[in-house]
């Protein structure tokens, strides 16, 4: 079997990454996951940093309004950033960016499930609120949707 260098562990980094945005914990998982040398990969992702192909801000920054888009709240997000290891503070930026619509956000989402109408009896308010928990809606949020006073 033939050596593996520096170029190879770089080419299929940016292979992985012609397909979508990743943050560099996530890559780097990627490419230990492939038994590449802990050195060449550390080495490739100093070199995608420093060519800026590989920046966790914008990753997070993408991420956060993809996900927001598909009807995910903050807390699930944020989340699901830590798991990509994006750092803390790299995360809350994003997602402050979006403080006042995560309220219009909640509302949509519950409406679109379960449609315009209030919930009438405390069933069908405990299904609506626990839906949009795992949605990743704080407490707020699903308080002011379920009282349909959220912005639409």
């Amino acid at each position: 079997m033939s050596e593996i260098t520096l170029r190879d562990v770089r080419y299929k980094a940016m292979d992985l990454l012609a397909r979508r945005e990743h943050s560099v914990g996530e890559l780097r998982r990627k490419l230990k996951q492939r038994d590449y040398e802990p050195a060449l990969i550390e080495a490739t992702l100093e070199g995608l940093l420093a060519d800026t192909l590989l920046n966790d801000a914008q990753f997070a920054k993408s991420y956060v309004r993809m996900r927001a888009r598909r009807g995910y709240g903050p807390v699930r997000i944020r989340k699901e950033l830590m798991e990509r290891e994006v750092e803390g503070g790299i995360v809350e930026e994003p997602l402050s960016a979006f403080t006042e619509q995560w309220w219009g956000l909640a509302a949509t989402v519950r409406h679109k499930r379960f449609g315009h109408a209030a919930p009438d009896d405390f069933q069908q308010r405990a299904k609506q609120a626990r839906f949009l928990q795992y949605r990743g809606f704080d407490h707020e949020h699903i308080m002011c949707a379920l009282d349909d006073t959220g912005m639409e």
